[in-house]
C-alpha cells in the first residue's frame, strides 16, 4: 500500500513541466498574435482614412476640371469633349483597378511573425 501512495520521482514533475511549457508557449503566441492584430488594425484604419480623403478630394478635382472643360468648349466641341472625358475616366479607372489588384496580390501575409514562431516551436518540439 505504501508503494501506491508514493509517486515515483521520474513521472511526477514531467507532466507538470510539460503543461507549464505548453501554457508558456500558448501565452507567448497569444500575446504576439494580439500585438500583430493591433498593428494590422491601426494600419488598416490609417489606410482607410487616407483612401477616403484621397477619394473625396480627387472626385472634387475631377468634377471641377470636367466642368471647366465643358464650359470652355461648350459652344463648338461639346460632344467631343464629353467623349474625351469619358475615355480618359475609363482608362484611369482601368489603370487604378489593375494597380489595386496587383497591390492586393503582392501584399505580405498578415500575422507572418506568429506563423514563423509557431513553425519554429513545432520544429523544436518534434523529434
Amino acid at each position: 500500500m505504501e508503494a501506491r501512495s508514493q509517486p515515483s520521482a521520474g513521472t511526477g514533475p514531467s507532466p507538470r513541466r510539460f503543461a507549464g511549457a505548453l501554457l508558456g508557449l500558448l501565452h507567448g503566441h497569444v500575446a504576439l498574435f494580439g500585438e500583430e492584430l493591433k498593428e494590422q488594425q491601426t494600419h488598416a484604419v490609417r489606410l482607410l482614412l487616407l483612401t477616403s480623403l484621397s477619394l473625396v478630394f480627387g472626385l472634387l478635382l475631377v468634377i471641377g476640371l470636367s466642368a471647366t472643360l465643358l464650359i470652355c468648349f461648350w459652344d463648338d466641341y461639346r460632344i467631343p469633349v464629353i467623349i474625351g472625358l469619358c475615355i480618359f475616366y475609363s482608362v484611369a479607372l482601368i489603370v487604378s483597378l489593375i494597380t489595386l489588384l496587383n497591390c492586393l496580390r503582392d501584399a505580405p501575409s498578415p500575422f507572418s511573425a506568429s506563423l514563423e514562431e509557431i513553425a519554429r516551436d513545432r520544429e523544436q518540439l518534434l523529434p
